[in-house]
C-alpha cells in the first residue's frame, strides 16, 4: 500500500516523530499517577518530578511539531520525484493515459496529501498510546473503572471507523473533480489563442468550471461528515467521563479508592477519551488514502523495458517484421541503411504511429522492429537513444541555452538544420538564455531538428518536423537530409519531400496501400489526391 510505503520510506523524521509521540504519551500517562501520589503523600521530590515530566511532555510536543513538518515535506518531495521519473520513463504512453492537467494534479496536490500520511498515522498512534495506557492504568487502579472506560471507547471507535470509511470515498470524489478541472484548464490554456480569436471565452470558462458543482457537493458532504462525527464523539466523551467519575465516586465512598486514586482515575478517563480527537488525523489519513489510489494509478502504467544489448557497427538498417499496433498494420518492411523513406497519407492514416514505432516511442502489439538486426526492446536505453534521433512539429526545447538544447556537436548540427545563422544573431549566440531569445515556430522547429541531428548516429525520425518552415528553408534542410548518410524516416506533406526520397510509404486506412519511388506512385490518382487534400 502506497500510504504504508510512504511512512516507512520517509527517512529519519517519521521515526523522530514517532519517538517524540511515544515519549510524550508516556509522560502524559505517568503524570496523573505521579500527581495522585503527590496528593496522597506530598513531598518536594514528587512535585519536582511532576514538573520535570510536564516539561518533558512540552519538549516532546515542540520537537514533534518540527518533525511533523519535516517528515511530510520529505515524503511529498520523494513521492513527486518518483512520479516524475516514472512518468518520463513511460513517455508518450503516460500522456495518452492521463491528460496533462490530471498528471499535474496527481503529482502536485495528490502527492502532497499522500506526503502527509506520516503525520496522520503518527498522530493517530499518538492518541492510541494514551488511550490504551489509560485503560491499563485504570485496570491497575480498579477493574470496574477500566470496564466503564472500554464501553465508552467502543462507541467512539464505531464513530471513527464510519467516519474514516465515509471520508475516504468523499475525498476520492473531491480529488477527482479537482483533477478534471485542472485537465480542462490546461487544455484551455493550450488553445488560448484559438479561444480568443473565436470569442468563446465565456463558453470555455463554463466548460472548464463545469465540475465545480460536483467539487462543491463533495466538499459540503465532507464537512457534514466531519460535523456529524464530531457531534457524536462530542456527546460520547462527557458521558464517558461522567460515568467513570460516578463509578469512581461509589468506589471512593466504599473505601476501595483513595482521593489521589480518584484524581488519577479522572485524568485517565480524560486521556482515554482523547481518542475522540482523532477526527482530524483520520480525516488526513482518509485524504491520503484517496490520493494514494490516484497516485498509484499513475505508477501502475508500465514503463517500457530496455535490454542490455549494444549495437555493433552497422549501416542503420531499420526492419519491420509482421508489425501491427493500435489499428495500424505495417507488415514486413525494410528501410535500408542510409536511405530516405517518406511516409505519406491522409490525416489519421497512422503516419505518426509508424514514426513512433520506428523510434520506439511506442511498441507494436505484434511483430518486431529491428535496428541493424537487433530488436529495439533488447537495446539498452542509452544505446537506443544515441542511435535514433527524433524531431517533431512542436518541439519542446529542453535546456537553458541553444547550445544545451542541441547538445553534442551543436554548431555542426545547427548548420545542417539551418539554425546557425539565427542563433548567432542572438545577444550571446549559442549561450543566450532561452527566456531572452524569443523564437518563431519555424525557428523552434529548426532547433528541434538540430537536436535530432546531433543525437542520431544511425536513424533520423522526423514527424512533421518541417511544417513550420518556409519552402526555401525546407528545401535546404531536405537536401541536407538527403546527404546526411543516416537512415531517415520522414513524415511528409509536401510533394517535393516525397520526390527526393528513395522510397515512399503510402498509408491509407491504417495499412500500407503501396510503397515505391514517388515517380511511380504519382501515376495513381489516389496518391496524387493525398497531396491535394493536404494542400487544402
Amino acid at each position: 500500500m502506497l500510504v504504508t510505503r510512504t511512512v516507512w520510506r520517509g527517512g529519519p523524521w517519521p521515526w523522530v516523530l514517532a519517538a517524540t509521540v511515544l515519549l510524550g504519551a508516556a509522560g502524559e500517562l505517568a503524570l496523573p499517577y505521579m500527581i495522585g501520589r503527590a496528593v496522597d503523600r506530598p513531598s518536594v521530590a514528587l512535585v519536582a518530578l511532576c514538573a520535570g515530566v510536564a516539561a518533558c511532555v512540552a519538549g516532546c510536543e515542540s520537537v514533534g511539531v518540527w518533525a511533523r513538518g519535516a517528515s511530510c515535506a520529505r515524503a511529498a518531495a520523494r513521492l513527486r520525484v518518483g512520479l516524475l521519473r516514472h512518468a518520463l520513463a513511460v513517455g508518450p504512453a503516460m500522456t495518452r493515459r492521463f491528460p496533462a492537467g490530471e498528471l499535474v494534479t496527481r503529482a502536485g496536490l495528490n502527492a502532497e496529501e499522500v506526503g502527509r500520511a506520516p503525520d496522520a498515522v503518527t498522530g493517530t498512534l499518538a492518541l492510541l498510546v494514551p488511550t490504551v495506557g489509560a485503560v491499563i492504568a485504570l485496570a491497575l487502579i480498579d477493574v470496574t473503572l477500566a470496564v466503564t472506560l472500554l464501553a465508552g471507547l467502543a462507541l467512539i471507535v464505531l464513530v471513527l471507523r464510519r467516519f474514516l470509511r465515509t471520508t475516504t470515498v468523499l475525498a476520492a470524489g473531491y480529488q477527482e473533480a479537482q483533477g478534471e478541472i485542472a485537465a480542462r484548464l490546461v487544455d484551455a490554456m493550450d488553445g488560448a489563442r484559438t479561444i480568443a480569436a473565436a470569442g468563446t471565452a465565456e463558453r470555455e470558462t463554463r466548460r472548464v468550471l463545469a465540475p465545480l458543482a460536483r467539487l462543491r457537493e463533495h466538499g459540503l458532504r465532507l464537512w457534514r461528515a466531519n460535523a456529524d462525527a464530531g457531534v457524536r464523539a462530542g456527546l460520547t466523551v462527557p458521558l464517558l467521563e461522567v460515568a467513570v467519575l460516578a463509578v469512581g465516586g461509589f468506589r471512593l465512598a466504599a473505601g476501595d479508592l483513595t482521593l489521589g486514586e480518584l484524581y488519577a482515575a479522572a485524568r485517565y478517563a480524560v486521556l482515554g477519551a482523547s481518542l475522540s480527537t482523532a477526527l482530524g488525523h483520520l480525516g488526513g489519513l482518509a485524504r491520503a488514502r484517496a490520493a494514494a489510489a490516484r497516485v498509484a494509478e499513475v505508477l501502475a502504467v508500465a514503463a517500457p523495458r530496455h535490454g542490455v544489448r549494444t549495437l555493433a557497427p552497422g549501416s542503420g538498417e531499420l526492419e519491420f517484421r509482421g508489425v501491427a499496433a493500435d489499428g495500424l498494420v505495417v507488415g514486413d518492411l525494410v528501410l535500408p541503411g542510409g536511405s530516405v523513406t517518406a511516409v505519406v497519407g491522409r490525416s489519421g492514416s497512422g503516419k505518426s504511429l509508424l514514426a513512433a514505432l520506428a523510434s520506439r516511442m511506442a511498441d507494436p502489439t505484434s511483430g518486431q522492429v529491428l535496428l541493424d538486426g537487433v530488436p529495439l526492446p533488447e537495446l539498452e536505453r542509452a544505446s537506443l537513444r544515441r542511435a535514433v534521433g527524433c524531431a517533431y512539429e512542436r518541439p519542446v526545447l529542453l535546456g537553458d541555452t541553444p547550445a544545451e538544447v542541441i547538445g553534442g556537436e551543436a554548431v555542426a548540427a545547427a548548420r545542417m538544420a539551418r539554425a546557425d545563422a539565427f542563433v548567432r544573431r542572438l545577444p550571446r549566440g549559442y549561450d543566450t538564455p532561452l527566456d531572452e531569445a524569443p523564437m518563431s515556430g519555424g525557428e523552434r522547429q529548426r532547433l528541434g531538428l538540430a537536436r535530432a541531428f546531433a543525437q542520431a548516429e544511425r536513424v533520423l525520425v522526423l514527424d512533421d518536423a518541417t511544417s513550420g518552415l518556409d519552402t526555401v528553408t525546407e528545401h535546404q534542410i531536405s537536401e541536407a537530409l538527403t546527404e546526411a548518410g543516416r537512415t531517415r524516416l520522414i513524415v511528409a506533406h509536401r510533394v517535393a519531400t516525397a520526390a527526393r526520397a528513395d522510397q515512399v510509404l503510402w498509408l491509407d486506412g491504417g495499412a500500407v496501400r503501396a510503397r515505391g519511388p514517388h515517380r511511380e506512385l504519382w501515376q495513381d490518382p489516389g496518391y496524387r489526391e493525398v497531396f491535394m487534400t493536404e494542400a487544402r
